[in-house]
């Protein structure tokens, strides 16, 4: 990580590492650049500056398929009336009825109510009163919290919105086109209780959105996990922080994305005659993020053998006078004819590559399951149980055990156990959504005293890419345990 140079004590700081693989084909087709941007927050514990930091919109599910079993209702208000208690005084705050509309329930006007005492005790009261009746309209809830944290002079919008069921009433207020009205207008985390909910559709509005999704398979953890979550999100006091892609001649920016820890879509906000593109990210805290840049590059006329300056990266907080930046930071590539160069890619960049395809294993395997077809099922989350032990991530492949007996591993060999049932795929959908990390990056340019280190090599068996440190190829499931 490069410091940021001359950091006041006590003061916040934001660094810039970039990891890649320089090394690209002159002789390729569409030539891409990839590499992955860390970004770390440090010390915005004293960032936050005068007045409230957060405006919060809490909104409950209380359509009816929440009245049974009674257990998710009760975990519902014990959950708010959790996140209502920790709101430091003066927060903008309100509490939103969901159903086939969106409804206040505190305060009873167009406006936030700000946190005290009294205002939260009522809120409490208001919470207790909400019986379960209605249907499931989401548009409508978004809808109403973008209007309310339009008015609030609160530099980080919230929105921790709770369902049971899936967006039933699409029609009454299209979600898509909520989705466009709020983007970049409020953070907002999504979480599913019960068994009917659906995992893509709360992915769908937490990456457009910069929030989470996640979910309790057990009613009454939702509480604790609500405190926790209000607990991280009151650490955060950078409302947003941009990063700036200038591309060089002959290079452009084909897309940037987060990784790490959850997946989030990311859209340039403007750009600039130079091809320059902007991406705002929201609400940070002490933190670390990474991002997947990919650079579309052309070799013609550009000399070999040498690096060149493909593209800089910087970034930027706007208002934020006090923070330290990493100054901008070059990508570069390296044109070569030099096949046993070029055929690599980064550690990183092929850690979250996989970290997708075993997302994508998972989706396939939930689609099949849906559709009746057990079968399908079992072979797609065999191979993502097959991609989980090939790249280490002993997570996922404890969340995959709870679906499937792992026959073996490097084969993808499982059986569905009994008893799975539909929303144990949606616990796995959104879990997925959190991205592990593994590989640490040697040298921002991929090089070693002793030359550059291959961070992919090729299966002897199948001749594909494989990463270096995989213990098997989950191609063709070779092991790998005594190669070089």
């Amino acid at each position: 990580m490069h410091a940021a140079g001359g950091r006041a004590a006590g003061s916040a700081s934001v660094g810039l590492d970039i990891s890649q693989w320089k090394y690209l084909s002159s002789e390729a087709r569409e030539p891409q650049m990839h590499a992955i941007l860390t970004i770390e927050a440090d010390g915005t514990e004293n960032g936050g500056g005068a007045g409230p930091v957060l405006a919060q919109v809490l909104v409950v599910d209380c359509s009816s398929s929440m009245a049974y079993p009674q257990e998710k209702m009760r975990a519902a208000h014990q959950a708010a009336v959790a996140a209502l208690r920790m709101l430091p005084d003066g927060t903008p705050f309100a509490v939103v009825r969901g159903t086939q509309s969106a409804d206040m329930i505190y305060p009873r006007t167009t406006t936030m109510a700000r946190a005290s005492a009294r205002h939260r005790a009522r809120a409490e009261r208001a919470v207790h009163d909400q019986i379960a009746g209605g249907g499931t309209c989401i548009g409508s809830w978004l809808d109403l919290s973008r209007r309310l944290l339009t008015e609030s002079d609160a530099p980080i919008g919230h929105v921790l919105l709770l369902t049971d069921g899936k967006n039933q009433h699409d029609e009454l207020m299209p979600l898509a086109d909520v989705l466009e009205a709020c983007a970049g207008r409020f953070v907002c985390d999504a979480w599913g209780i019960g068994d009917g909910w659906d995992g893509r559709e709360l992915l769908r509005i937490t990456s457009r959105l910069h929030g989470q999704t996640s979910s309790v398979q057990e009613e009454e953890a939702l509480p604790r996990e609500y405190e926790q979550l209000m607990h991280r999100l009151l650490a955060k006091s950078i409302p947003e922080l941009v990063i700036s892609v200038t591309p060089m001649a002959g290079a452009g920016v084909r897309y940037l994305k987060q990784v790490f820890p959850t997946e989030v879509e990311l859209a340039p906000v403007d750009t600039g005659g130079d091809g320059r593109r902007r991406f705002v990210t929201r609400a940070w805290g002490d933190e670390t993020r990474r991002y997947q840049l990919c650079l579309s590059a052309d070799p013609t006329g550009r000399p070999r053998g040498e690096d060149l300056q493909l593209a800089v990266v910087s970034l930027d907080v706007p208002g934020g006078d006090g923070v330290e930046l990493t100054p901008a930071q070059p990508c570069v590539v390296h044109w070569t004819d030099d096949v046993a160069l070029s055929e690599h890619s980064d550690i990183q960049v092929e850690h979250f590559e996989q970290h997708q395809r075993l997302g994508e294993a998972v989706a396939a395997a939930t689609d099949a399951h849906r559709g009746g077809d057990r079968d399908l099922a079992r072979h797609h989350l065999g191979r993502a149980v097959q991609l989980a032990h090939a790249i280490g991530a002993d997570q996922a492949l404890g969340r995959l055990e709870q679906l499937v007996e792992v026959v073996d591993a490097e084969a993808g060999r499982v059986r569905l156990r009994p008893g799975v049932a539909a929303v144990d795929f949606e616990h796995l959908i959104a879990a997925s959504s959190h991205s592990t990390y593994g590989p640490e990056s040697g040298s921002a340019d991929g090089m070693v005293a002793g030359g550059p280190v291959a961070a992919t090599v090729r299966c002897p068996a199948c001749d594909g890419k494989v990463p270096a440190a995989a213990r098997f190829c989950p191609l063709c499931a070779h092991g790998l345990q005594e190669q070089p």
